[in-house]
């Protein structure tokens, strides 16, 4: 499962010089190839609202190997988001920012989302995605997390 969130829908269109140019529509792209290339399949949600990626990653507690996460905003606000995360032991979190977090804002340096992440990745563009897709497989073939 690959989860956006906030304002991830104007990926592309929403300041390109810190996001770039590429949709989300390419982010979900780049994710099926590089799932398909280790048997996978990826599937990818993007919501503007707090309640739906929680209700997102409660699902995949049942139905999906691992979890790559774009929480936007929410990084820096939400326990609510981490809490559900937590309730997903025994699944690979990674954490993905397209710009590095810690090149920006001060508020944007801490993110709740990390205490859980197996991994987190910052700065790459939406090749992170990728990286994170192919980590998700890594873990998920040697069996731990």
């Amino acid at each position: 499962m690959v989860l956006n969130g906030p304002n991830l829908n104007l990926l592309g269109q929403r300041q390109p010089e810190i996001y770039g140019s590429e949709t989300l529509a390419d982010v979900a792209a780049l994710c099926a190839a590089t799932a398909a290339r280790h048997g996978g399949t990826a599937d990818c949600w993007q919501s503007n609202h707090e309640g739906q990626l929680i209700d997102w990653i409660h699902e995949a507690r049942e139905h999906h190997a691992g979890i790559v996460i774009n929480p936007g905003a929410y990084s820096h606000t939400s326990v609510a988001i981490l809490d559900a995360l937590n309730a997903c032991d025994g699944l690979p979190v990674i954490e993905v920012h397209i710009s590095n977090i810690h090149r920006r804002e001060a508020f944007r340096h801490h993110s709740y989302v990390s205490a859980r992440a197996d991994a987190v990745i910052a700065g790459c563009g939406v090749q992170g995605y990728a990286f994170a897709v192919e980590r998700i497989a890594a873990l998920l073939d040697a069996g731990a997390r």
